[in-house]
C-alpha cells in the first residue's frame, strides 16, 4: 500500500476522530449513533496510523507530497 495521505489531512482525521470519541464517552451522543460515530472515529484512526485511505484510492485522490 503506498501512502496517499499527507500530515496535514492525518492531524484533520485525528482532531474529527478525538471529537467524535468525546461525544461518545460524555454521552452526548447514545444509542445506535453514538456506536456509530465511534467505528467512525476507529477507521479515521486506523487509516491514520497507516497513512492510506482506501476511498482515496477509488477517487484518484493524493494529498502526500512524497510518494514513497
Amino acid at each position: 500500500m503506498k501512502k496517499n495521505m499527507g500530515s496535514t489531512d492525518r492531524f484533520i482525521r485525528i482532531f474529527i476522530a478525538v471529537a467524535l470519541l468525546t461525544t461518545f464517552y460524555t454521552d452526548t451522543v447514545t444509542g445506535t449513533l453514538g456506536y456509530v460515530l465511534a467505528a467512525i472515529a476507529g477507521i479515521l484512526i486506523l487509516t491514520t496510523f497507516i497513512s492510506f485511505c482506501p476511498l482515496y484510492t477509488l477517487f484518484g485522490i493524493n494529498t502526500c507530497k512524497i510518494n514513497k
